[in-house]
Parts: structure tokens; C-alpha cells; sequence
């Protein structure tokens, strides 16, 4: 990202689409996976729904090391970014938790947020920060804690 996103106009609220049944399935599957093939688990999940930013959002959730969590949760911003230009934003408008299919995208841009702390990368930190509410005035969502 470069520099701050203004939301200014656009439409009031980007929906993005359902998960597709399968991938549901499979996500909710993976997620209750024993913790130790539970990482393995959401990898064949992402592997089969590589642009699901959910899958995504689990798999940084659960990354072995900082890095490893911050390109997990990279790919699925960018993963969720495009699924929201299909369902019609244009960098305007509001994306909402409110909106369950909305979770994974903003999971993801939170956990990036998250990550990029870890590793120092300020900038980004806040740059994520101002995004997430830019997108979601409300942010954090009430009893929101973050990447698991």
C-alpha cells in the first residue's frame, strides 16, 4: 500500500459474495483439525481456494514465525482486494464486519497490520490501522483481539 486510502464517496457498503460451500466445508474442516495437522489442514484448503481470504487469514493465524504470518496475511489482502473490485469497490465505500463475507479480507488487513508490528515495519502498521477504519468506521469490532 502506498500512502493513506480517502474514502470519500462510492457506494455506502461493499458486500463481498458468500464462501462456496466447498470451501466452507473444507475451511470449517481444517479448522477443527487437531492443532498439530491443523496448520497442514488449512494449507491443502488454500492450496484447493487459493483466492479464499479466509483460508488465508487461518493460515497466518497459525504461521511458525512472524514472516511466515505476514505473507500469509499479505496474499490475502491482496486476495480479498480483488475480490472486492469484482464485487464492484472502486477504493471507495465501506467494508464492513459487519457483514460475515466481508471477515476474511478485513481478518486478513488486521493480521497484516499485526505482523508488520512484529517485524518493525511501522509505516505499514499504520498504514493497515488507518485503512481498516477507513474501511470500518467502527473497527475493532466489539470483543475483536486480533489474529488468534
Amino acid at each position: 500500500m502506498s500512502g493513506p486510502v480517502e474514502i470519500t464517496g462510492g457506494p455506502s457498503d461493499t458486500v463481498l459474495g458468500p464462501i462456496p460451500p466447498a470451501a466452507a466445508r473444507r475451511l470449517e474442516s481444517a479448522l477443527g483439525a487437531p492443532l498439530e495437522r491443523r496448520r497442514e489442514a488449512l494449507a491443502d484448503v488454500v492450496r484447493a481456494f487459493p483466492a479464499l481470504p479466509d483460508g488465508w487469514a487461518a493460515l497466518g493465524d497459525l504461521g511458525r514465525d512472524d514472516l511466515e504470518a505476514y505473507a500469509c496475511y499479505r496474499v490475502g489482502y491482496h486476495r480479498g482486494l480483488d475480490a472486492l473490485r469484482r464485487s464492484g469497490w472502486r477504493g471507495t465505500g465501506l467494508v464492513r464486519w459487519a457483514h460475515p463475507s466481508n471477515r476474511g479480507f478485513l481478518r486478513c488487513l488486521d493480521g497484516l497490520r499485526g505482523a508488520a508490528a512484529a517485524i518493525g515495519e511501522v509505516d505499514e502498521e499504520e498504514r493497515c490501522a488507518l485503512f481498516l477504519k477507513q474501511l470500518d468506521p467502527s473497527w475493532p469490532p466489539p470483543g475483536h483481539t486480533g489474529p488468534s
